[in-house]
């Protein structure tokens, strides 16, 4: 299938690694340019080299949860042209009680997963209403429509992202531009193969078999009662991204392996 992605300039913030990195990917693949976004300079540095064999790909290294580091990145970006898809992928999270999480770690939350989705789709929304065509994809997570109790603020900030898809969305009638929000259940990044890897260690435990007992403990109601990839997920964004996705607009998209029992 040609999703017609071919030189189309995608944005992808926090994507050195896991689902981001997996996403711009994805997009390269498709024959799109793609900027990989991070904080440090090195990581985003690996990124692009290990990336670069998948197409054009570019590297702006800056914190998109600050208001001035948003701005120069904004700045950036715009030097490689009009911006066609911004995947909004920059995030936080921490297994962590409720009554624990002090104000400053709930403003924190705000400010990286919430704010710096509100500040670059500020950026960008209205040069794609004039020019009449983009894309914006904030990655939420099942935990916004299932709030996590280990991960509240989590869970509260990404709700907010997929209430701010449809909102914006709402802003695009008529047109050809679109915003959705894509909601990825538990996913077999980096991060969570090093977390299982320890704790099926700890248990003395085979990893195929203590990731199977772990959905049936902590996710019985998943129905592929495994992990999703990064490439399952990857793949979804890619194809809400494209022209084939044309009719898909404010909408919430799951990837979360039937988790979420609801219609």
């Amino acid at each position: 299938m040609n999703l017609q992605l071919e030189n189309k300039l995608v944005v992808v913030t926090g994507s050195t690694s896991g689902i981001g990195k997996g996403i711009a990917k994805s997009f390269l693949q498709e024959g799109a340019k793609v900027i990989v976004n991070g904080r440090s300079q090195d990581r985003v540095d690996e990124a692009v080299q290990e990336l670069s064999a998948f197409g054009q790909v570019y590297g702006i290294a800056a914190d998109v949860s600050d208001a001035s580091g948003t701005a120069e990145f904004v700045r950036q970006v715009k030097d490689h042209g009009d911006v066609d898809v911004l995947v909004n992928n920059m995030g936080v999270f921490e297994v962590k009680d409720f009554v624990d999480v002090t104000d400053e770690e709930w403003m924190n939350y705000f400010n990286v997963n919430v704010l710096s989705t509100v500040r670059l789709s500020r950026a960008f929304l209205p040069d794609m209403l004039k020019r009449n065509t983009g894309r914006i994809i904030n990655i939420a997570s099942e935990a916004g429509v299932k709030p996590l109790p280990q991960m509240i603020p989590y869970s509260v900030t990404k709700t907010s992202l997929i209430s701010l898809a449809r909102g914006l969305a709402e802003l695009t009638k008529g047109t050809k531009v679109t915003v959705n929000s894509v909601l990825p259940g538990p996913t077999w990044t980096e991060g969570v193969e090093s977390y299982m890897v320890g704790a099926a260690e700890a248990e003395n435990e085979e990893l195929e078999q203590f990731t199977a007992n772990y959905f049936k403990k902590n996710e019985p109601t998943s129905l592929i009662q495994r992990f999703a990839t990064v490439e399952e997920v990857a793949d979804t964004v890619v194809f809400i991204a494209s022209e084939k996705a044309s009719a898909i607009n404010g909408a919430a998209q799951r990837v979360e392996g039937g988790i979420i029992r609801s219609l």
